[in-house]
């Protein structure tokens, strides 16, 4: 069965399974956290129903876009939400496996990168009997390591990738990123609340190039009583 959600009030549509894969507030952040000037050619690896995509389109984020995802009906439903919110003419939807973006498209063709991989390695952790669920949790189809190694050939240097990741696993994704040939610009520190632990990161990279790494002030997803702080809540609004 098939969802109908919305995001800014109604404005951008998302379908989605109601009991496969469904987007997380991991892909809000990605989405609203990155950088995007105007005029990029932005891809998403691993793009899911392509709410990041949509988001981004919406913001005036990026100029075009290519979605990429290796499930057919993921893809499908991206194809659905690019189609329902009129971004047939910005937005592209590719099935197939971004390790192999080399076979498909040209290197250097992109300005930025996004990605929300898969974070629990394999024999880690019972692995979702839901596919979708299980491919996006889990290192089936792809890896950080994966996504380090397509968007070095899709980004020039100086080109950037903006990844969210756990927290927990910061130092693989640093190591990942040197070894590639990415040097991390600035990293966002996300918590739930002010008094939790760190839970994930936005972190974004260059190709190539520099070694100051910014901190950014830390971002809390909730404040008082629950409710989104004003921060989480910014993202959710045009």
């Amino acid at each position: 069965m098939i969802s109908s959600d919305s995001l800014f009030g109604g404005r951008v549509l998302v379908y989605q399974e109601e009991k496969g894969y469904r987007f997380s507030i991991d892909a809000v952040l990605l989405a609203g956290l990155t950088r995007a000037m105007p005029g990029d050619r932005v891809a998403d690896l691993g793009t899911g129903c392509a709410v990041v995509l949509l988001i981004m389109a919406y913001r005036r984020r990026g100029e075009r876009f290519l979605g990429i995802e290796i499930q057919e009906e993921l893809a499908e439903l991206a194809q659905k939400n690019v189609d329902a919110n009129g971004f047939q003419d910005r937005i592209e939807i590719l099935r197939m496996d971004f390790r192999d973006v080399a076979a498909r498209l040209e290197p250097e063709s992109f300005d930025l990168v996004v990605s929300n991989p898969p974070y629990r390695r394999l024999k880690t952790g019972r692995i979702n009997p839901i596919k979708q669920k299980a491919v996006a949790r889990h290192e089936l189809a792809g890896s950080v390591r994966d996504v380090f190694g397509a968007a070095r050939y899709l980004l020039p240097k100086g080109g950037r990738l903006a990844v969210i990741y756990p927290a927990a696993r910061s130092v693989h994704l640093l190591c990942e990123a040197g070894l590639h040939g990415f040097s991390p610009r600035k990293m966002t520190v996300i918590h739930s609340n002010i008094s939790g632990p760190a839970r994930l990161v936005h972190v974004e990279c260059t190709r190539g190039g520099g070694e100051d790494l910014h901190i950014a002030p830390p971002f809390f997803i909730y404040g008082e009583g629950r409710k989104y702080s004003e921060a989480m809540q910014s993202l959710y609004e045009d």
